[in-house]
């Protein structure tokens, strides 16, 4: 592992364009790597939480919700000639028992949704719109971008295909990133920037897989009226509940576009 100064890190070898959104992102970090400290830090988590198993309705849910959206994303990476940019993710979707309103998703397509989370969305729609932004967040590579940033910050370089895990700078600051826990009280915000990219994109990827994007709507709506019991996907740092609902619905138009009604199931 190489330490750096700020400036030597700040090459044009150090950024990639996203094939999706278009944007420049700093890249000191391998996806590789990033997905194999992404699979040991999950099995972690799986090995110490209790996974609701898929012989029950809302087990079973979040697994057929989230192999329709990742079927979705696949569709569209394809489509826009970017399959190669989703390397390496081996879908899995969990359900695991917390009263936590939380979702998330690894490099690599980790994800996992927290019971306290279903008393919200309500029905399987708003779940869809959840996993769309979660999965956004990982297959934007947001969590690389923003580790990349950090580790910028910290004057830290990475050389080469170097795991990751071998330096505790490097390890401490993906935890900040990454870290599925609410026990880490330094757990790096998505910005502004982000969560746009979520919202945009999520709602594309939920209404390819046959899921009305106009709940989202109504579900932010009920997020934003739980007040102080705000989850950590709406920390300070992220959009004010109304800026977000009114992108939502200038969002809506597009997003249409991808709905097919004909093939949506029922909502549930």
């Amino acid at each position: 592992m190489a330490v750096l100064t700020g400036a030597a890190l700040w090459t044009g070898s150090s950024c990639h364009r996203n094939p999706i959104t278009g944007r420049s992102q700093l890249t000191l970090v391998s996806e590789k790597q990033l997905q194999t400290l992404a699979l040991t830090e999950y099995q972690k988590f799986i090995n110490s939480n209790k996974v609701v198993p898929a012989t029950n309705a809302d087990g079973e849910m979040v697994k057929r919700v989230g192999r329709r959206i990742a079927d979705a994303i696949g569709k569209y990476y394809s489509d826009h000639g970017a399959p190669d940019a989703l390397k390496g993710y081996t879908w899995e979707f969990n359900l695991v028992e917390s009263k936590e309103i939380n979702a998330w998703c690894m490099p690599g397509g980790k994800v996992v949704v927290y019971t306290g989370l279903l008393p919200v969305t309500k029905n399987e729609t708003a779940l869809a719109i959840v996993l769309g932004h979660e999965i956004t967040h990982a297959v934007a590579g947001h969590g690389r971008e923003r580790m990349s940033n950090q580790l910028l910050a910290q004057g830290i370089g990475i050389v080469g295909d170097v795991a990751l895990g071998g330096n505790p700078a490097t390890a401490d600051v993906f935890n900040q990133v990454y870290a599925p826990t609410a026990q880490v009280a330094v757990l790096l915000p998505y910005s502004r920037k982000y969560e746009y990219e979520a919202d945009h994109y999520g709602l594309i990827f939920a209404a390819m897989a046959g899921y009305d994007p106009r709940e989202a709507i109504p579900f932010w709506q009920r997020m934003a009226a739980l007040g102080g019991q705000k989850p950590p996907i709406l920390l300070s740092d992220h959009p004010a509940d109304s800026s977000r609902i009114q992108k939502l619905q200038e969002l809506m138009p597009e997003a249409l576009t991808y709905y097919k009604p004909d093939t949506a199931r029922s909502m549930r």
